[in-house]
């Protein structure tokens, strides 16, 4: 048996020291890591490793604080209620920083489907991104009119925009309160570790359903959208609906490029629904059709990687630095 210590460049840019037992027979290499405690191989079950922290977090704070909203009983958008109101939408967020501080203490390694762009040129890929999500609504509505449904109109927008106190602090208020709040939690920790065991569509569609009851209390928050479609309500159903196709379009992005891109695809939507004031379950039915389309679209066009795959098994994403034998 012959143990060769060497240290590697593992995907996360730090430096992975172990040794690497090469059996004097036939047999499969085994690593054992002494530089960095609990790195390995991420594999699935190594992958899922701070999602159940994830989940309880996000939904713990989450609902503690709209509970209280609830129990306050005024409009989301005055005081006391607004304060935990705004508070409990950054479940997700608070969700990613303990679960990203919990596996740096750990030394644990970064999921395998986590994207990682930084300055990249991948950054370009978000500008796109939030045209196209905006456009979904766009045509969705555009097309609704022109079967008879509700006419586009920017009135209540303008209005919107004005209560913000102008076009900058309403965009601002509408990057922060959902996109920002929501998306590194999303798709920044849950969502890579998601993909781990299983397929694009899969993970889409289970953070989709996650997704989609983490808002069920806003139907109980007076002053929120969601309060005013009413839970049993073809509005409150399709809003629901709506955050399928959202999941697995702002996934796409996440793969595409990183959460940046998936809060340009959040912020698009949500911004341009805001604007053109989609209330009507007409045109929510059409936005829901033209997002399942496009989404399925999208993910048509890029071939899934197969999940479970080592991170550090493509000896192309490790480059060996040093290193030295020893007999045994």
């Amino acid at each position: 048996m012959r143990d060769v210590e060497m240290t590697a460049i593992a995907d996360d840019g730090l430096p992975l020291v172990g040794t690497l037992a090469l059996p004097s027979g036939p047999g499969s290499k085994s690593w054992s890591n002494h530089g960095r405690k609990g790195v390995t191989t991420a594999t699935p079950a190594r992958q899922h490793n701070g999602l159940t922290t994830f989940w309880v977090v996000a939904f713990t704070w989450t609902l503690v604080f709209w509970l209280l909203a609830i129990a306050l009983g005024g409009s989301a958008m005055t005081s006391p209620t607004v304060v935990p109101f705004l508070l409990g939408g950054f479940g997700p967020v608070v969700g990613a920083v303990v679960v990203r501080v919990r596996r740096s203490r750990r030394h644990q390694p970064i999921p395998a489907h986590t994207v990682r762009t930084r300055l990249s040129a991948r950054l370009l890929w978000a500008l796109p991104m939030l045209v196209m999500a905006s456009a979904t609504v766009l045509a969705a509505a555009l097309l609704s009119e022109g079967l008879g449904g509700p006419a586009v109109s920017l009135t209540e927008g303008r209005e919107l925009i004005a209560t913000a106190g102008g076009a900058v602090p309403f965009l601002i208020s509408m990057l922060i309160g959902g996109p920002l709040a929501e998306e590194p939690g999303w798709r920044g920790t849950a969502y890579p570790r998601l993909r781990a065991s299983m397929s694009r569509l899969r993970a889409g569609l289970l953070l989709g359903a996650a997704w989609a009851v983490w808002h069920l209390p806003l139907f109980f928050i007076n002053g929120t959208v969601q309060a005013e479609f009413g839970l049993m309500s073809w509005g409150g159903l399709l809003f629901t609906l709506s955050v399928f196709p959202m999941a697995l379009l702002t996934g796409y992005a996440y793969e595409l490029a990183g959460v940046a891109a998936s809060i340009a695809v959040h912020f698009g939507v949500n911004t341009t629904i805001a604007l053109l004031t989609v209330k009507s379950p007409v045109t929510q039915a059409f936005v829901l059709a033209v997002q399942i389309i496009v989404a399925a679209a999208l993910l048509a066009s890029r071939r899934d990687r197969r999940p479970g795959l080592p991170v550090h098994a493509d000896s192309h994403r490790q480059r060996v630095v040093s290193g030295y034998g020893s007999e045994r």
